[in-house]
């Protein structure tokens, strides 16, 4: 999980590097942090995914999907 103060980092270097520029330093630590909530966010996406997946009907399955022997 990504914390509240990684984003809030991540919005910090987001606004700095457009006003005054960021030091390379600056820069790996911003795509790191970004790496960091990219992973986070398809891992959120994998779980969704996941669980959206439909069950198997049997033939005697009342949902009205008129599932074929």
């Amino acid at each position: 999980m990504i914390s509240p103060e990684s984003i809030a980092r991540i919005n910090e270097l987001s606004r700095k590097q457009r006003s005054e520029g960021l030091t390379e330093s600056e820069k790996d630590e911003q795509a790191r942090l970004r790496r960091l909530y990219l992973d986070h966010i398809k891992g959120q996406v994998k779980t969704a995914l996941a669980a959206a997946q439909p069950e198997e009907h049997h033939h005697d399955c009342s949902c009205g999907c008129h599932h074929k022997h």
